[in-house]
């Protein structure tokens, strides 16, 4: 079921809407589910003419988290239909300007690797100018991107003291670690630890050439013919591979992948597309099914917080806890607001500035309730949009990958000086 098809089901219930960040921050109805899907069913119908205002104002104002699709009881499929709709909306009037500029960046390779080498130059920069202005936000997102080096309350000691006499799994399956555009060029150091964290768990990786931008971002904002371009060029790269698993570690890439067989339906390449989805799996749920092999203590307490197409779209919640037990003496916090929208959403946070602030504050003062060391996410926009918040209330929180943290653990538990060795 896709498209306008997977709004059928709808019977206006509205257990959705305590689900929706844009309806809480809101109270209007047009800006919850229910309302929504009233609007894309009447643009379906012809009831509403595709040029009116006030229907393109209430579907960019989606976030597109898809939070709403596990609340429904009835088992309405939300996120196709809405990528339906602002597909039709952009064959009468364009996409906004700055998804525009972001999304020909991140699709165009020379384009983006030149835009993303400038960004890395700024860093120190914006390291040192970030703050709560919309600028200072900007510059802060720009900074959460960086490295960040261990975090360790004190130094501990192992937990399991035969965590170094072991012997390391021999690898016994082949994975390609999805690189992305934004992963690939500002968060590099999360590809090195996601290798060498599998690689400890008995999976060895290798490069795939030839992939490029999963084309989430352009599918989000109705740029569907763009969407299937890239994503043609991925089944192509990894077809040519043909890897035991795909690794992603960003879940919104994570989430389109997944989805690519319906992405590409009718299309020749339809059969390599499912066979490429199949093989998908986030960082952590590979590392879960394997243990994931014990480290060294960090004494750390960390909030974590879901990404929504991590949470919502793919279902996956324990692994990513499952990876972080892996580590002696962690404590995991869990925040109210832990399965709420950070307001990222892609290039919402640039399209809807004002909305995407106040949804991140909600988040903010839920984690600063539980007084975390370090905040864990497994998205980069994520890791940017609530990096920017905490800095913007003044909160010293670094924000990591989840499977940082593990790659922390590993080091210090000489892990990596075994493995180079053996």
């Amino acid at each position: 079921m896709t498209g306008y098809g997977g709004l059928d089901p709808c019977v206006h219930c509205g257990f959705c809407l305590q689900s929706c960040p844009t309806y809480i921050a809101t109270g209007d109805e047009s800006d919850g589910p229910r309302g929504r899907i009233v609007l894309m069913q009447a643009l379906q119908r012809g009831r509403v003419d595709p040029n009116d205002t006030k229907l393109a104002y209430h579907l960019d104002r989606c976030l597109g988290c898809r939070a709403c699709e596990p609340a429904c009881p009835s088992g309405v499929q939300y996120g196709a239909a809405l990528e339906q709709a602002r597909h039709e909306l952009t064959e009468v009037r364009p996409v906004p300007l700055t998804a525009r500029i972001v999304n020909r960046v991140m699709a165009d390779p020379l384009l983006r690797n030149a835009a993303l080498m400038l960004a890395r130059a700024m860093r120190p920069a914006a390291t040192r100018a970030r703050g709560g202005s919309r600028i200072g936000f900007a510059l802060g997102m720009l900074a959460s991107t960086k490295f960040v080096p261990r975090v360790d309350g004190r130094a501990g000691r192992n937990a399991h003291p035969d965590v170094n006499k072991t012997p390391l799994p021999a690898a016994s399956e082949t994975a390609v670690v999805f690189r992305g555009c934004i992963m690939d060029g500002l968060f590099s150091h999360v590809h090195q630890a996601t290798e060498r964290t599998l690689q400890v768990n008995g999976v060895a990786t290798r490069p795939a050439l030839g992939q490029t931008c999963c084309g989430a971002l352009h599918a989000h904002s109705g740029q569907h013919g763009e969407a299937v371009r890239l994503a043609r060029r991925n089944v192509l790269a990894f077809a040519a591979t043909e890897p035991d698993t795909i690794i992603v570690n960003s879940a919104g890439c994570g989430a389109m992948l997944k989805e690519y067989g319906s992405l590409l339906a009718g299309d020749e390449l339809e059969t390599p597309a499912h066979n490429m989805a199949k093989r998908v799996r986030d960082v952590a749920e590979a590392l879960a099914d394997r243990g994931p092999r014990s480290g060294a203590a960090l004494d750390i307490s960390v909030a974590y917080d879901p990404p929504c197409h991590l949470l919502h779209a793919q279902r996956v919640d324990e692994a990513p806890r499952k990876v972080l037990a892996a580590v002696p003496q962690l404590e995991l916090r869990t925040h109210r607001e832990a399965d709420m929208c950070c307001g990222s959403a892609g290039s919402y946070s640039l399209t809807e500035p004002a909305l995407s602030r106040e949804i991140l504050s909600r988040k903010i003062g839920a984690i600063r309730d539980v007084h975390p060391t370090v905040v864990a996410t497994g998205n980069p926009g994520c890791v940017m949009q609530i990096g920017a918040g905490l800095t913007a209330e003044g909160l010293s929180v670094p924000v990591v990958h989840p499977v940082e943290i593990l790659d922390w653990s590993y080091r210090k538990a000489g892990l990596y000086d075994r493995m180079v060795t053996s």
